[in-house]
C-alpha cells in the first residue's frame, strides 16, 4: 500500500530545496527556499486530488482530505515543518542513498574527515539492511523535518489510493520557521478545525514524544568602546573580552553536552560581533517552566557582574518566550496519545513514550489548545553534517499515521 519508491523520490526531491530558517529577520519565512518547497507540496497535493491544498499568503500550505465516513468524527490533523536548522548549511544538499545497509561506519562522500559511526550514534547499527539516505559531509541533510514532510505526503496520497481505509476529516498543514521558534505565528486554529494534531518530527521509529523542554531564548547585548589600538589605553573597552568573560562564567555543569534525561541547560550557541559590541544567543532549556524565569536571572546577575569587572561596558539581556513543554495540555486530551499507543499495537509493535531535549510545532499548538504529541519520523543526527535518514522507518511512520487516523475514525464526534 506505501510506496517506498515514491516516498524515497519525493523525500530526496525536498531536501534538495535550501530552506534554511534565517533568524536575522523579522520576515515570514524567513528564507525564499520555504516558499519554493511550499509551492511544490501545495501543487503536488492538488495533483493527488486535494482539491482545497493551498499556500497562503504566509508560506503555510493547508489542505483537506474529506471524510469518507457516513457519520461525523473527530478531525485528525498532521503536521511537519518545511524550514531547516540554521546551525549548518542545507543548501546544495547532495544526498548519497545506500541500500541495505551493512550497519558499518560510513565515510561520506564530500569530506573524508566526516564519518557516522556507532560510537557517536547507537542507532546506527539497528538500521541494517535498511535503505538509509545521507549527506556528503558538507550540509545537513534536512530530514528535520523533510523525512516528516515526506511522510506526510505520503500518508495522505495512500489514503487518497485507498478509499477502503475508513477515515473522518484528515487536515494537512505544513509550517515554516520552526527551527527559530516561529512555526506557528500564523496558524490559525479555527481555520484548521481539528480536535488533535500529530506532528511528525521525531527520530528513530515506534516513539510518540508527550514531553518536550520549555524554552526561552536570551539574547545578551555587550557594548564596548572601539578605538585604534595605538591609542586605546584607558579608552578601549573590548566588548569581546568581556563576552568571553561572560560566557565563561556560565556554569559549566548546565551545558548540553553534560546534561542528559531531565536536565536543563543553557546554551550559548551563537556569538557575532566585536570590539565595539557583540550579541550572544543562549538557549534557556528546562521540562519545568517555572525553572526558566532562575536561568533568566542567573544570565542577568552575570551580566551585572561582568559589568562590574570591565568599567564602560553596558550588557543588555532581553529574553523571548518560544515554547512549553506539551505534556500538560496532553493531559487535558488523553486520546492523543493513547490512539498513537493503540495504533502502533495494532502493527504489532509497542510504542515507546518519550522525552524530548528539544520541542516541536506541537509544543507550540498545545500550548495553543490543539493536543499535538509528536511522532517518530526517522531521522537522525540532526543539525549536523553527519545527519542521516531511514527510508525504512518512515515507511513505518507512515503506517503508524494511517492507523491512528483509522483510530479516530471509530470515535463518534
Amino acid at each position: 500500500m506505501i510506496n517506498r519508491q515514491r516516498m524515497l523520490n519525493r523525500f530526496l526531491s525536498y531536501v534538495r530545496v535550501g530552506t534554511t530558517a534565517c533568524e536575522k529577520t523579522d520576515a515570514y519565512p524567513s528564507s525564499s527556499g520555504q516558499l519554493e518547497l511550499g509551492k511544490i507540496l501545495a501543487t503536488e497535493l492538488q495533483s493527488i486530488g486535494i482539491a482545497d491544498a493551498v499556500q497562503d499568503a504566509n508560506g503555510l500550505v493547508w489542505g483537506t482530505l474529506p471524510s469518507n465516513l457516513q457519520r461525523p468524527a473527530p478531525v485528525v490533523a498532521l503536521n511537519a515543518h518545511l524550514d531547516t536548522s540554521p546551525e549548518t548549511s542545507g543548501h546544495n544538499v547532495r544526498p548519497q542513498v545506500i541500500e541495505n545497509f551493512d550497519g558499518c561506519d560510513v565515510t561520506l562522500t564530500g569530506d573524508n574527515s566526516k564519518v557516522i559511526s556507532a560510537a557517536t550514534c547507537s542507532e546506527l547499527p539497528a538500521a541494517k539492511g535498511h535503505t538509509i539516505i545521507t549527506t556528503d559531509g558538507t550540509t545537513l541533510l534536512g530530514a528535520d523535518d523533510k523525512a516528516g514532510v515526506a511522510i506526510i505526503m505520503e500518508l495522505a496520497h495512500c489514503l487518497m489510493e485507498n478509499p477502503a481505509i475508513p477515515h473522518g476529516p484528515v487536515r494537512i498543514l505544513f509550517t515554516c520557521d520552526e527551527e527559530i521558534g516561529r512555526g506557528t505565528r500564523y496558524v490559525d486554529l479555527q481555520r484548521l478545525g481539528a480536535d488533535v494534531c500529530y506532528t511528525f518530527d521525531g527520530g528513530g521509529q515506534n516513539q510518540i514524544d508527550n514531553e518536550t523542554f520549555s524554552a526561552d531564548l536570551a539574547v545578551v547585548t555587550v557594548q564596548g568602546v572601539n578605538i585604534h589600538p595605538s591609542i586605546a589605553k584607558g579608552r578601549m573597552v573590548n566588548a569581546v573580552r568581556a563576552a568571553a568573560e561572560w560566557i565563561r562564567r556560565l556554569p559549566r555543569a548546565l551545558s548540553p553536552e553534560l546534561t542528559s534525561g531531565c536536565e536543563g541547560f543553557l546554551h550559548p550557541y551563537t556569538i557575532t560581533g566585536g570590539v565595539a559590541q557583540v550579541e550572544i544567543q543562549v538557549l534557556l532549556r528546562d521540562f519545568q517552566s517555572e525553572n526558566l524565569q532562575g536561568q533568566a536571572e542567573l544570565v542577568r546577575r552575570l551580566a551585572i557582574e561582568v559589568e562590574s569587572a570591565f568599567p564602560g561596558v553596558k550588557i543588555d539581556v532581553q529574553v523571548r518566550k518560544q515554547y512549553r513543554n506539551m505534556a500538560e495540555g496532553l493531559r487535558r486530551e488523553p486520546r492523543a496519545v493513547q490512539y498513537a499507543i493503540d495504533a502502533h499495537r495494532r502493527l504489532g509493535r509497542e510504542a515507546e513514550l518519550t522525552i524530548v531535549r528539544g520541542g516541536t510545532d506541537g509544543s507550540q499548538l498545545t500550548e495553543m489548545g490543539l493536543p499535538t504529541p509528536n511522532l517518530s519520523s526517522g531521522q537522525h543526527n540532526i543539525h549536523s553534517p553527519l545527519e542521516w535518514a531511514s527510508l525504512d522507518e518512515m515507511v513505518a511512520a507512515c503506517e503508524v499515521g494511517i492507523e491512528i487516523i483509522r483510530r479516530w475514525g471509530e470515535d463518534a464526534r
